[in-house]
Parts: structure tokens; C-alpha cells; sequence
């Protein structure tokens, strides 16, 4: 008898390269870049990867763009506003993409699904993230209000919770702490691992490459309003992750739960402000560049998983990779999994059996900090560029999503 394939989207690509890639450093929620909307993130992301050189905007037919929150009055605007200022030609459509947490692999998928059907030859794609412009917002008040009953919420903070279970995200990971025996123990040491490899990773240089400078800037286009990228006074360039930090187990003992359980502000993911952009391209187009890729874009999967423990979303999303393209799980020789929370991530290994030691060898969100749509982007750039620097083949990067969902990219070093 056939097994039956395991549920979830997945896709296979032959030809599809992921060209180049940067990001913003991550600042602190209210930190160096609280007063920078994700559009000028975005644009900024997008203009400093164009001046790497691999590959220049006017070679560019598709801008795929996504931020959660809207950060701006002008934010339905995104995507084409990054295009527009960063650059490429006015002909070029652009497009919002949404899944949550895994909205950054989600550029990349339907970049590469828009190759795949011959509907581009490239494509730009950049998750950007103002976290600390989400908006204190009120959704009753065009009607107004009656006496005692103005509605004004903190979005950011209402975001965090899922309607549909009735809980926080922090308590999905809370659920699959329980269902896996994950104890605070065991979610303080995942967090002091993550800080302590992304201090050694900062310490060694290795996100000098990965990450751009930004400097105070005016994005000009000609014909139109000119846009800027302001930082706070005295400061004349930010090119780091502000969440990063020396920390040891004794410090992350003393922190108190967040939500009843082994989860506290220590060992879970960091708010931050941020952004990523990378070029996805066929074969004939990486040629006609001249580039050499930073990886091949393999495959993409989505699936669903219960809301009330979304955080597991990464195990079947890899399992659909896996499935789809043949391989197993001793193939794959780094995975980037998005720690939205510790104990997420430790139930994520135990599902899968994961070798640790493969896993954010150079720490991740938990110490690097979150930006929610630029997250994709960032893990999957980082795992590219892990396989060249190890000569190693194949990684995987992936992230639960919230409202229960998993997202995957499997990518394959082309040198290997």
C-alpha cells in the first residue's frame, strides 16, 4: 500500500539560486532604530545589498516584500516603495507576502515558485520589521465611543496572543514544555548556548559580512517625494545586534517566568527592530550576472499544526522537506530554526531526534533578537552562508509560525 504524503504545501525547484543576501543589525525594541519605519528598513536593506555588487537592481523583475505590523501611514505601500527607492526599474511589480513568523522563507518560496512558472527571471525579496512602531491602535473609534469605553490598545502586545486558543504565544511554548518534559534547566542552557556561540560567532567576525552598515540617508527618486533613514543624534553609523550580550546561567536563574512555566525574558527570543533582503535568480540569470550564488534554493514546504502548540510547526515542516525531496535527516548538515522560544526549539529536536550540534551553530533569535518578517530571510542567509564557510552541502532553516504553522527552505551549497 502507497503511504499517504504527509500533509502541508511543498515544492521542489531544479534551477533557482538564492544570489546574495544582507540584513540590518537588530536593534532593541525602543533601542538605536525605534524612530525608522520598516519601509526605509527595507529600503536601506535593499540599497546596501545592491551595493555588494553581486547583483544590481536594474537585473531585478519582481519585488516580494512583507512587514506584520504597519509601521507607517504609508505602509500598504511597502513593497513597492522599497522597490521604487532602492532602485529598480518603475515596469517592476511588486507584491506583499503574510505568513507570520515564517513570512521571510515565504519570499523566498513564492520568489522561486514565480521562476519556476516562468513568471520571473529574479526576484528581490526583503522582510522588514519596526517592532517598536507598531502602533498603540484603537479599531471601534471611526464610530466612536460611548462614555467609558475608549478602546486604545498596545498592538505589539495584543499581537502576542492567539484569539483562536485564547493564549500568549509564550504559552504555546509553555504546552509543548509540558507534552516533551522540558524543564527551566534545560531551557536556560539552550539560551546560554545561543548567546554564548553568537558572542563567539561576533567575537570571529563572522557577521561582518552578513551584516550592512546603515548610516543616516536620503533615498532619492527622481520625480518624488524624498524619503530618509534618520538615526539618534551622535550616532553616525549602527551595524550590530544590540539584543547580543554577555550573559551566564547564574543571571538567567534569577529571571522570573513570563507565563507560569520555564519561559522568561532570558531565554526567549528579543524584540527587535531589523531587516533582511536577498536576490533569488534562475540559472540563465546567475550566469548572465557573473555571480557565484550564495546557495541553491532546493525546496519550500508550509503545514499546520494545533495553534496551542504552533511552536512544534518546524518538525513537520522539515519532515515534509525531507519527504518531497528524498533525503534524511542525516543528510542535512546544518538546520537554522528560529528560537522564538527556548523551549520550542528543544521540543522542535527532541520531535526530530536533531543532532544539537548542528543546530544555530552560531547562535539565534534568542540572543540575535526576532524581527518577526525578516526572521526567514535572516536564518536562511546565515545557513548559507554556514555551508560555504564549512565546505559542508545541505541546511535547512525554518520557524513556527503563530495561529499554528510551520515554514521550510532546504538549500544546498553549490561548491559542495
Amino acid at each position: 500500500m502507497t503511504p499517504q504524503p504527509l500533509a502541508g504545501s511543498g515544492t521542489t525547484y531544479s534551477d533557482t539560486f538564492l544570489v546574495d543576501g544582507t540584513r540590518t543589525g537588530f536593534a532593541e525594541l525602543s533601542g538605536t532604530l525605534r524612530n525608522v519605519s520598516a519601509t526605509d528598513l527595507g529600503i536601506a536593506a535593499a540599497k546596501g545589498l545592491f551595493a555588494r555588487g553581486k547583483v544590481q537592481a536594474r537585473s531585478v523583475d519582481m519585488v516580494i516584500g512583507s512587514s506584520l505590523a504597519h509601521t507607517d501611514f504609508d505602509a500598504y505601500y511597502l513593497p513597492r516603495h522599497i522597490g521604487l527607492y532602492a532602485g529598480i526599474a518603475q515596469e517592476v511589480p511588486a507584491i506583499f507576502v503574510h505568513r507570520l513568523c515564517g513570512s521571510g522563507f515565504d519570499l523566498l518560496a513564492q520568489a522561486a515558485d514565480y521562476i519556476k512558472l516562468g513568471k520571473a527571471r529574479s526576484a528581490l525579496c526583503v522582510g522588514a520589521e519596526s517592532m517598536s512602531r507598531n502602533p498603540v491602535a484603537s479599531f471601534t473609534s471611526r464610530s466612536g465611543f460611548r462614555m467609558g469605553q475608549v478602546d486604545f490598545k498596545d498592538f505589539l502586545w495584543e499581537a502576542l496572543s492567539d484569539t483562536a486558543p485564547g493564549i500568549g504565544m509564550g504559552n504555546t511554548a509553555e504546552n509543548l514544555a509540558i507534552k516533551y518534559d522540558i524543564s527551566r534547566a534545560d531551557a536556560d542552557a539552550f539560551a546560554l548556548r545561543s548567546f554564548t556561540l553568537a558572542a563567539k560567532a561576533r567575537e570571529a567576525g563572522y557577521f561582518e559580512d552578513e551584516i550592512l552598515k546603515l548610516t543616516p540617508s536620503r533615498f532619492e527618486l527622481e520625480g518624488y517625494q524624498t524619503r530618509s533613514l534618520r538615526l539618534p543624534r551622535g550616532v553616525e553609523q549602527f551595524s550590530e545586534d544590540e539584543h547580543a550580550r554577555p550573559v551566564d546561567a547564574q543571571a538567567l536563574a534569577k529571571l522570573r517566568p513570563v507565563f507560569g512555566g520555564v519561559q522568561t525574558a532570558g531565554n526567549s527570543s528579543g524584540i527587535v527592530d531589523g531587516a533582511a533582503a536577498a536576490v533569488v535568480a534562475d540559472g540563465d540569470m546567475v550566469d548572465q550576472l557573473g555571480a557565484d550564488p550564495l546557495a541553491r534554493i532546493v525546496a519550500a514546504t508550509a503545514v499546520g499544526v494545533a495553534p496551542e502548540i504552533m511552536g512544534i510547526g518546524p518538525a513537520p515542516a522539515i519532515r515534509k522537506l525531507l519527504e518531497i525531496t528524498g533525503l534524511s535527516l542525516g543528510d542535512i548538515d546544518r538546520f537554522e530554526i528560529n528560537e522564538a522560544f527556548s523551549a520550542q526549539v528543544i521540543a522542535v529536536e527532541r520531535e526530530l531526534g536533531l543532532d544539537p550540534d548542528k543546530v544555530n551553530v552560531n547562535g539565534g533569535a534568542t540572543a540575535l533578537g526576532h524581527p518577526l518578517s525578516a526572521t526567514g530571510l535572516r536564518c536562511t542567509i546565515t545557513c548559507g552562508r554556514e555551508l560555504r564557510r564549512r565546505g559542508l552541502r545541505w541546511g535547512i532553516a525554518s520557524a513556527c509560525c503563530g495561529g499554528g504553522q510551520g515554514s521550510a527552505v532546504l538549500i544546498e551549497n553549490p561548491d559542495a
